[in-house]
């Protein structure tokens, strides 16, 4: 039975399990994309939203002043609340990269301390990290892979070993909420619990997850967490938000923008410098936050992400790639095992990795997947459909059996 006959029949006992949402999108039916970890499509509505936008710019005399600020302010508004934060603690930026110029600006490391990663994390978490290594004297140490536990094929989780290794020698933790190549699931609850107590910082990626895994900073209590609006978010490409705890807000922004300052609301009187920051974490935004063409996408994508709800996307998601995982198990191939990564993502590894001609053959199908580390990631959302997935395992089975 298809995951979706599946969601039917238990909708009447379980209420958080979505409907298929693909009328929501311009996607044909031959189309089997299940890439969302790569960049989302957008729905018809984020579409018109920008549409509306690029028509507002053709005529400028509409755009006001106030509109420089209630716009960024309700997309603080609406990440706040996907995340558990306040629109205050929320910072506007172009990309996880720029978060984490942010928070690298502003957390002192001295000679000899640590700052952790991941083996194999994405690389807008590890540059950052290793340039303030070498500019402070400290050091990168990667926590490596679990490796399987004897008699075990598959891994052990992350979480152990991270906490294994953050000690009094630790200053920053910097980690994704899931790993990008096969959805590797950390528990940052815990993680963050331990960064406290030996006085070290908690900076977090969560491109991966925002959107579609439930995320309560109040729970987490990182330093700084950063998300882009183009994967699940469901939004356009060169935007995203910040998370800066109030122990932070005080920090140095990256830029100095005109925006970022006291009184910036009277365009009259901006040349009336002031040294007085803007409320709140509006320092450090980024220049030209307002993202006219842009803002009005990501709003359109956060208020139908929180009318679905992300509980309820997280489990009506991690009931379609169970079943993946599943199918894909009786071809042979492996998967970090359901309570050890995130509902929506699920990286297949294969007897000697991913076959080089494997992912061309799919797409000459018209089936999107993609090949990340050793895995190939699978990565579905509300808009795929049984016969989605029954293409790509049929797919499969005819490459590898």
């Amino acid at each position: 039975m298809g995951s979706e006959n599946l969601i039917r029949k238990a909708s009447t006992l379980i209420p958080n399990l979505l409907p298929n949402q693909r009328a929501l999108f311009d996607i044909p039916d031959d189309v089997a994309y299940l890439n969302c970890a790569y960049q989302s499509p957008l729905m018809d509505s984020v579409v018109a939203a920008g549409e509306e936008a690029a028509r507002l710019k053709r005529r400028p005399w509409g755009i006001t002043s106030p509109d420089f600020f209630t716009l960024p302010d309700r997309g603080r508004e609406l990440f706040a609340r996907i995340i558990g934060a306040s629109g205050d603690d929320i910072a506007i930026v172009p990309a996880v990269s720029y978060g984490m110029a942010i928070a690298a600006l502003n957390i002192e490391v001295s000679q000899g301390q640590e700052i952790l990663v991941l083996e194999d994390q994405f690389p807008s978490n590890v540059y950052p990290w290793r340039d303030k290594a070498r500019e402070s004297g400290g050091r990168v140490v990667t926590v490596p892979r679990p490796a399987p536990a004897s008699g075990n094929k598959a891994p052990e989780a992350w979480t152990p070993s991270i906490l294994e290794a953050i000690g009094p020698q630790t200053a920053i933790v910097a980690l994704p909420h899931c790993h990008w190549t096969d959805g590797s699931l950390i528990d940052l609850v815990t993680v963050g619990e331990k960064v406290r107590r030996e006085g070290a910082a908690l900076v977090v990626d969560v491109a991966q997850s925002a959107g579609v895994l439930p995320i309560d900073v109040k729970a987490i209590q990182p330093d700084y967490l950063v998300a882009v609006t183009y994967k699940w978010l469901m939004g356009p490409y060169s935007l995203g938000f910040a998370y800066i705890a109030p122990r932070r807000r005080d920090g140095r922004p990256v830029e100095q923008t005109w925006a970022g300052r006291k009184g910036a609301e009277d365009f009259a009187r901006l040349v009336d410098y002031q040294d007085e920051w803007a409320p709140a974490v509006q320092r450090m935004d980024m220049g030209e936050r307002t993202q006219f063409h842009l803002m009005p996408m990501a709003i359109a994508a956060m208020e139908q992400i929180l009318d679905w709800g992300v509980d309820n996307i997280a489990s009506t998601l991690a009931e379609k790639t169970r079943g993946i995982a599943e199918r894909a198990a009786a071809l042979g191939l492996e998967s970090v095992p359901g309570d050890q990564r995130a509902g929506h993502f699920i990286g297949l590894k294969f007897p000697g990795g991913v076959p080089g001609h494997l992912l061309d053959r799919l797409f000459k199908q018209k089936i999107y997947v993609s090949a990340r580390g050793d895995s190939m990631r699978v990565t579905p959302h509300l808009y795929n459909t049984d016969h989605d997935v029954d293409r790509f395992i049929a797919a499969l089975a005819s490459e590898l059996l």
